[in-house]
């Protein structure tokens, strides 16, 4: 639990930038008092570290005191690597099968499921924009880029970029790094008058 609050944390020592720096007890306790988000993330820790141990009652009050307090509907006990980014938790949902280690989610996300109960995994380092929803026994590569609005109900190769309802890829990795934007998505050309 506290290896995974202390990785959550040092996300926001530079916020949504990963510090690779050891946190002292006295930057953990200003990073608390600044930063709401991750009062939630220390909740979700221990929520999820009394659900592993089988006590009872704590995890689901937990689980709602998050929600009612952050605005965060988050399942406590959820598999979620450490280092999770969440910029803005009111209207949130966090419901994953399985989430990578140091994912950004921005605002308004809703991670769950579709029409079956499937819920879907989500890979390392992924960025799931503002609104975003990702539905459905899904799965989402590592380094993958969601964009603000998308609906991904398909899964999401790694390392690519993804918009639209429902979302398209819009760029892969390699087209990032040498600047060519992929034709699997026509791209709206800017007309003079």
């Amino acid at each position: 639990m506290i290896d995974l609050f202390l990785q959550d944390a040092r996300r926001w020592v530079i916020p949504g930038q990963i510090s690779t720096e050891p946190l002292r007890l006295h930057q953990i306790l200003r990073l608390l008092l600044t930063h709401l988000p991750l009062r939630a993330m220390l909740w979700f820790r221990f929520g999820s570290w009394c659900k592993q141990r089988g006590i009872p009652f704590i995890p689901g009050y937990i689980q709602r005191r998050i929600y009612r307090r952050y605005g965060l509907e988050i399942v406590v006990g959820a598999d979620i690597g450490g280092g999770l980014y969440i910029a803005h938790p009111v209207g949130t949902v966090i419901a994953p099968q399985r989430m990578g280690r140091n994912c950004s989610v921005i605002a308004a996300v809703t991670i769950g499921m579709r029409n079956e109960w499937k819920f879907p995994i989500i890979g390392d380092e992924v960025f799931i924009g503002a609104g975003a929803r990702v539905l459905g026994g899904i799965t989402v590569g590592d380094r993958a880029q969601i964009g603000a609005n998308a609906v991904v109900i398909r899964d999401v190769p790694a390392g690519v970029t993804v918009v639209g309802i429902p979302a398209r890829v819009v760029k892969s990795g390699a087209e990032l790094a040498n600047g060519t934007v992929s034709d699997q998505i026509p791209l709206q050309s800017q007309s003079t008058p």
